[in-house]
């Protein structure tokens, strides 16, 4: 710090030397005077400093000075500032590169968190487990050190959901469900949370949960642990004693809600609320810090989130709530202007005279008229009937001229022939790719190179941690597609892959809004989608929704992942 200082100190003396002075003697001993009065200056305030730290002080450290507009690397642009606390401040900003929204933590370079808050982003980055939210980016420049993560516009903070009431048994079963066992999966790799509060965990619009800060908003606040297991687990007892009595379990108000009474102790959560799930509240009390009640229970403490895990998966499944359905209106007697139908007429009042008009008089001469008609028109359908028939035999003897319609060897359509594959791209419109380099593995003829994607530990189905994968494929020119070949190194139910004619190799919209050639979803280790109508298209991308669950290979462990060896397409000329 004392060497940064006196070479700005330089800087700034040579910059203020001016050859046009008449005094050039006095403003040199002046200059020389100034130097030595900020270099003890500067020593001075090394030696402070120096002073501080070893009493435990921290030093006075202010946010950078940034504004709404200010843009980072020339891609993210600053938007709202959302905390500024301790010397450093989050944004929510735009990456103007991929159009999306992110979140940015600034602080400047020579704060003294600064080298952690990097070496713990980094460390977060490259676990890639998609039940965080993920780091894109960390980098200092230009004496600021910024951290540039996921913004997840269609999630809501566990904050927002208590505010509304506590959470239903389902949701508190796959709150610790899914929060647990992605921290045992993050202390697997040495990482700690060690700030585990209702801000930091999201919830889906499909119900998934991801937890945000991992190791990075401990490194901000400079918070460390001598037991960072315990710590998480404790964290994780208490969100769910939150879920399921809306009360923090501790003596003091926090987050938006209610601590418990003072001097009562922590009580259970099936004490605090009535109809609380009895095995969730036991959990509950597993996972917080409370030997005097744990020792009246049955179960031992949980000290780790990966015996919380285990602890979970081993109770009762929690079915989710009954479906409700909407009462059907109350049935309405129909009625009708005649009367009730299939029911006896009410007598009509006899307070006024009921007038019957007498029937019409029909005469002789009338009826011979009708009968007279009746004749006529009869013998004139017979007369038309023969002719009609006449015609009809003279067309049968008449000479047919000969057969000019297209026979079915005429009809019949080219057959599919496989298509060239000219080059391919991988398409990642969330700007994550799984493996650019091994794209042409795919198309290359050799089944023991593959392109391959990384590993998912939800489920099958890769939303809502990811859309799809896929690749697009150049054909050359425009052919006429109807089926395709995949070769997939691993077997097991759940690949589902679709065909759609894109534009270009770099699509500008979403598999949704392109036309679809094909799908299907097999268990084989081979996918061949295959249309009735052929698709004139240049372009091809290959779509994966949901992967087999496979055991950990060499290159990522056990989970749901999918590899491609070899594709080809069929088709016509256009």
């Amino acid at each position: 710090m004392a060497e940064r200082s006196t070479a700005a100190v330089d800087v700034a003396d040579n910059s203020g030397d001016d050859p046009l002075t008449a005094k050039a003697d006095t403003a040199a001993t002046d200059g020389v005077a100034d130097k030595q009065k900020t270099a003890e200056n500067s020593a001075e305030a090394t030696e402070k400093k120096a002073v501080e730290r070893q009493s435990g002080e921290q030093p006075s450290i202010t946010a950078p000075e940034l504004h709404s507009g200010h843009k980072l690397a020339r891609r993210y642009r600053l938007e709202e500032c959302v905390t500024r606390l301790d010397g450093f401040s989050s944004w929510r900003a735009v990456d103007e590169k991929l159009r999306r929204a992110v979140g940015v933590h600034l602080l400047p370079a020579d704060h003294p968190r600064a080298r952690s808050v990097l070496a713990a982003a980094r460390s977060s980055a490259l676990l890639g487990d998609p039940r965080f939210v993920q780091v894109l980016d960390a980098v200092e420049e230009n004496d600021l050190v910024y951290v540039v993560h996921e913004w997840l516009p269609d999630s809501t903070e566990l904050t927002t959901l208590l505010a509304a009431g506590p959470l239903e048994p389902h949701d508190a079963y796959q709150l610790v469900s899914q929060v647990s066992q992605a921290m045992a999966a993050a202390h697997r790799e040495g990482l700690a949370h060690l700030r585990l509060t209702p801000s930091a965990v999201l919830r889906s619009s499909t119900g998934q949960y991801r937890i945000r800060g991992l190791a990075v908003n401990a490194a901000l606040r400079g918070i460390t642990a001598e037991r960072p297991q315990r710590n998480d687990t404790e964290a994780i007892g208490a969100l769910l004693y939150a879920a399921l009595t809306q009360r923090w379990p501790y003596d003091s108000d926090a987050y938006g809600l209610s601590g418990l009474p003072k001097g009562v102790g922590l009580l259970p959560p099936d004490q605090v609320r009535a109809g609380v799930h009895r095995g969730l509240s036991e959990i509950a009390m597993r996972a917080l810090a409370n030997d005097g009640a744990t020792a009246s229970r049955q179960e031992p403490p949980c000290t780790t989130p990966d015996e919380l895990a285990k602890a979970v998966a081993a109770m009762p499944r929690v079915k989710p709530p009954e479906p409700e359905f909407a009462s059907p209106p109350d049935y309405q007697r129909t009625t009708y202007q005649q009367g009730t139908y299939g029911r006896p007429q009410p007598r009509p009042s006899v307070t006024q005279p009921v007038v019957v008009p007498p029937p019409p008089l029909q005469s002789r001469t009338g009826k011979a008229l009708k009968w007279a008609v009746s004749a006529l028109l009869i013998a004139a359908l017979g007369l038309g009937s023969w002719q009609i028939a006449d015609r009809l035999l003279d067309q049968d003897n008449a000479p047919k001229p000969p057969n000019t319609s297209p026979t079915i060897d005429d009809e019949k359509p080219e057959p599919p022939k496989p298509l060239a594959i000219e080059s391919a791209e991988e398409y990642a419109p969330d700007g994550l790719p799984q493996n650019p380099e091994g794209v042409r593995n795919t198309y290359d003829s050799d089944s023991s190179s593959y392109w391959r994607t990384k590993t998912f530990v939800g489920g099958p189905v890769l939303a809502p941690y990811k859309q799809g994968v896929g690749i697009v494929y150049d054909l050359g020119s425009e052919r006429n597609v109807s089926s395709a070949s995949i070769a997939l190194r691993y077997g097991g139910p759940h690949t589902t892959v679709t065909l759609y004619a894109a534009d270009s190799m770099a699509p500008s919209g979403t598999p949704d809004s392109m036309k679809r050639i094909a799908t299907v979803e097999t268990s084989d280790s081979t996918a061949k989608p295959e249309t009735k109508t052929p698709v004139k298209t240049r372009y091809v991308l290959l779509w994966m929704t949901s992967a087999p669950f496979s055991g950990g290979d060499e290159f990522f462990g056990a989970g749901y992942k999918q590899a491609i060896t070899n594709v080809s397409f069929e088709g016509t000329a256009s």
